[in-house]
């Protein structure tokens, strides 16, 4: 796998300062966290499963996660079951080993209950080889546990390596009176199989309908107090840069209009050979992304990386804004020059900035890996260009 890996020799070129590296289910678990970038939910009930999962991969998607939750109603689980096997059996059936480490996303199923897991594992067999891990729901230390001792059955009975994405929605996390002690357990529980925990991801739909609310169009997950206060609590105890941390991936932005494309045909053609980026900009803001791209930017800015998506026009944009800047770059590797290990102040290679060697060298390693996955891009080159480019 390899973000941008649709575009042409000669357009990553024309793009990208260093490309993005390639990576597979085999990658360490570090880069893989980064790599997952706009994971895209699917019901485990869609009929051609196996055919959507190597669609959206041919259009820049490199993690999926197919829900047997909230998605899907309660009398649907056993067929959703059912169905997800199957199609995880035909999608191992139409790859060889290298096509699928080109082609195959980073796949994880959602679940309900920690007897899924290795129920799952059991009946794919050797399909199970499709599979990077799964998704906890609601996920606390009393009934997290109980999925991540699962998750080791399942890991003995396949063989292989099988990584947990704990989902932090729970109402006892949300309620100031019980945060500090929810947090304190799920620290305890996500220790203990630190190598197994790929990314802590955030449930903030559900945080807000604890509440009876729902963020507008306009209004990013920041603007809505009561989860804003989550989020960086979350990121506080469980995102730190000191080496105890781990990944917190970003809400799920719920608006879209699948009827119409993000870009007209003209547009979709034309901004990284003409520039008309206020062009790109009102498309944007009229298929109500504004909203998405400034949640996208706030993630950063709050310790968040990559964000769950429910619909494939959110993907270009996560990854868009995931590539590195060459502005970025040119500060994280002065920053990082073995010349600067005594600490000290240096002007910007833009000359636009001081940076501080010492307290900005975790956001420099952050940042550079953050290139080696997504690239960095040419001087000059913006997110419009990059958006234009990861719009199929």
């Amino acid at each position: 796998m390899r973000h941008f890996r649709h575009l042409t020799p000669e357009h990553r070129s024309a793009l990208f300062h260093r490309e993005p590296a390639g990576f597979t289910a085999r990658s360490p678990a570090r880069t893989l966290a980064v790599a997952l970038g706009a994971t895209l939910y699917s019901p485990a009930t869609r009929p051609g499963l196996a055919e959507d999962v190597l669609k959206q991969s041919g259009c820049g998607v490199a993690s999926m996660v197919l829900c047997l939750e909230d998605s899907i109603s309660d009398a649907e689980v056993p067929e959703a079951e059912d169905n997800l096997v199957h199609q995880l059996i035909r999608l191992d059936g139409l790859l060889d080993e290298a096509e699928r480490d080109e082609r195959l996303p980073l796949l994880f199923v959602r679940v309900r209950a920690a007897p899924q897991i290795p129920a799952l594992v059991r009946r794919l067999g050797p399909a199970a080889r499709t599979l990077s891990g799964f998704v906890l729901p609601k996920f606390t230390e009393e009934n997290g546990t109980p999925f991540l001792e699962a998750l080791s059955e399942a890991e003995a009975s396949c063989g292989r390596r099988l990584f947990a994405m704990p989902v932090l929605e729970s109402p006892e996390l949300l309620h100031v009176e019980t945060r500090t002690e929810t947090l304190s357990g799920i620290v305890r529980a996500v220790e203990k199989y630190r190598d197994r925990v790929l990314a802590l991801r955030l449930g903030v739909t559900d945080f807000c309908s604890a509440y009876g609310l729902r963020r507008t169009p306009e209004m990013t997950a920041y603007d809505v107090q009561i989860v804003a206060s989550v989020i960086g609590d979350v990121v506080n105890v469980l995102g730190r840069a000191d080496g105890t941390g781990f990944t917190v991936t970003g809400p799920v932005w719920e608006y879209f209009r699948p009827q119409e494309r993000m870009f007209k045909p003209q547009l979709r053609q034309s901004p990284f050979l003409s520039g008309r980026a206020e062009s790109v900009r009102a498309a944007l803001i009229e298929h109500d992304m504004d909203g998405l791209l400034r949640e996208i930017e706030l993630d950063r800015a709050n310790g968040l990386l990559g964000k769950t998506c429910i619909h494939p026009s959110h993907v270009a944009p996560v990854h868009a804004l995931s590539v590195v800047s060459h502005e970025e770059f040119c500060d994280a590797t002065d920053v990082l020059r073995p010349e600067r290990g005594g600490g000290g102040v240096l002007r910007s290679a833009y000359t636009n900035k001081m940076n501080e060697v010492k307290p900005h060298r975790a956001w420099a390693e952050r940042t550079l890996l953050r290139g080696e996955v997504f690239g960095v891009a040419r001087e000059g080159v913006s997110f419009v260009e990059l958006l234009a480019a990861g719009v199929k």
